[in-house]
């Protein structure tokens, strides 16, 4: 029945049966210039901006409306009549279903142009502060196979193209099984995935070993309306030191089985040095309040920055781009300018990686983080090199920094805040406005939160440097580093 409807929403969409399809489809238009958020833009005879996703400068496009307001306008491309000059053939089958990957169209130079523009126009747009010249991004040395971690999905309904609803016709599809990643904005459909050009090998063996052994068996996937089924995730951590963990993770016990599955996976994936599951019950895949369980291995991978050794644990946040990881990190480091005897405070410090890099060069690293699995993290990375001048704190900022903490560990030099994409608690900014560090190093995942952090201190802080670094290739997300200096 579901398959029926979706297909008839699919004729009234593209026939032309309707008279309300007239109104929202616009044919010939021109796509001029590139926005954010991974859109492109258009003019139209009234002067509204029309953003369409998935289109670029120079493409000639039928475009479906699927928001029409007062000033602007926003659709999806129904056809490409015209293709820009600067389309280039994506490299992945899977381009344009599963969602990841977006900029696969666009050769890596253009990528890099637009991000550039992206920063600069959120800074400015949101920001309305005094700001330096932007210096030029710093593209990643890989674009393909830069993922140090990635997740998949089981999940008991297969994703359907449109293309597969028309040919069906009036047939009702049956119900497929995929493992891979979850289709846009579809919380209980999954897109397959045979081959994935985000992350080294193992990767595609284990999907290939998984695919092949759940189906022989029958084993059941997860189903995300019903909450039923069996198996609900697979992730998996690729270090360049060669070692690999992966962690399984299932709706509940079924010992036979799983021993089954895990033996199976270790006979048949080669490299695998940490293996671990996870009984998940929840509604949802979050594996933070979850108990990871070793199966067999260590317990943890190791990866490098420069020549410092860094502990990964299952819970653990690291930089998914390892190379590119190492680029920002010391762009960090030179912004921070620290000179050997720097009270150093590291927010938001999750394992203590950024604070452990620029460790050599300061006198003591103050690391605060809210989960406290990842300052046990934090602690073992700085034992693991040696360092005594590291110290880790589990809490709020807000609540640990007092005036009795600055007494006993000293007031910072130097403030260090690599926040979520969120952006930082306002709470948090008043709080860095009364500790008046010297200089602020504000490392950013979404250049528009940061743009509103950098216009509320700038009340006491004036940015003087901005560095963008690109960690995603192929995607519209970007970093970016600013360094903020008391007035």
């Amino acid at each position: 029945m579901q398959s029926v409807v979706a297909l008839q929403l699919f004729n009234v969409i593209l026939t032309g049966l309707s008279r309300k399809r007239k109104n929202r489809v616009l044919e010939n238009i021109t796509i001029e210039a590139y926005a954010a958020e991974g859109k492109s833009i258009a003019r139209l005879e009234d002067g509204k901006v029309l953003f369409v996703a998935n289109a670029i400068p120079g493409d000639v496009v039928n475009v479906f409306v699927t928001k029409n307001k007062k000033s602007f306008a926003e659709g999806k491309i129904m056809e490409l009549l015209q293709p820009s000059e600067s389309r280039v053939a994506p490299f992945c089958e899977h381009f344009g279903v599963c969602g990841g990957c977006k900029w696969q169209m666009l050769p890596y130079e253009q990528q890099l142009k637009y991000k550039q523009q992206q920063v600069e126009d959120q800074l400015k747009r949101i920001g309305h502060i005094e700001l330096p010249t932007i210096q030029p991004i710093l593209g990643s040395p890989k674009q393909q196979f830069y993922r140090n971690k990635l997740e998949f999905t089981f999940c008991t309904h297969r994703y359907r193209t449109h293309e597969e609803l028309a040919a069906a016709g009036d047939e009702i599809i049956p119900q497929e099984p995929a493992l891979g990643f979850h289709a846009p904005g579809l919380f209980d459909k999954v897109v397959p995935i045979n081959q994935c050009y985000l992350q080294d090998e193992p990767t595609n063996t284990l999907l290939k070993v998984l695919n092949e052994y759940t189906t022989e068996h029958n084993l059941p996937y997860y189903d995300h309306r019903q909450h039923t089924g069996w198996l609900r995730n697979i992730i998996i951590r690729v270090a360049r030191t060669g070692e690999v963990l992966v962690n399984l993770v299932m709706q509940h016990e079924r010992k036979g089985e799983r021993i089954a599955l895990l033996e199976h996976i270790l006979e048949n994936v080669p490299g695998i040095t940490s293996l671990h599951y996870t009984i998940n019950s929840k509604m949802n895949d979050s594996l933070y309040d979850q108990d990871v369980k070793l199966y067999k291995g260590k317990g943890y991978i190791e990866e490098t920055l420069e020549d410092f050794k860094y502990i990964i644990s299952p819970k653990s946040f690291f930089q998914t781009n390892t190379f590119q990881a190492e680029e920002l990190y010391r762009v960090t480091r030179e912004f921070a300018g620290l000179t050997g005897n720097e009270v150093l405070y590291d927010l938001y410090c999750g394992t203590g990686s950024i604070g452990i890099f620029c460790s050599k060069k300061a006198g003591r690293i103050i690391g605060i983080e809210v989960v406290e699995d990842a300052i046990v993290d934090a602690k073992k990375n700085a034992e693991k090199n040696g360092l005594n001048n590291c110290h880790f704190y589990a809490g709020d900022v807000i609540d640990i920094c007092t005036d009795e903490f600055f007494e006993k560990h000293g007031r910072p030099d130097v403030i260090i805040t690599d926040p979520p994409r969120a952006g930082m608690h306002a709470k948090l900014v008043e709080q860095l406005l009364k500790m008046r560090a010297p200089k602020i190093v504000y490392v950013s995942c979404n250049p528009a939160t940061q743009a509103r952090d950098l216009q509320l201190l700038n009340e006491g802080y004036k940015v003087t440097k901005l560095q963008p670094v690109d960690m995603f290739p192929h995607t519209h997300h970007i970093e970016n580093v600013a360094l903020l200096e008391l007035r």
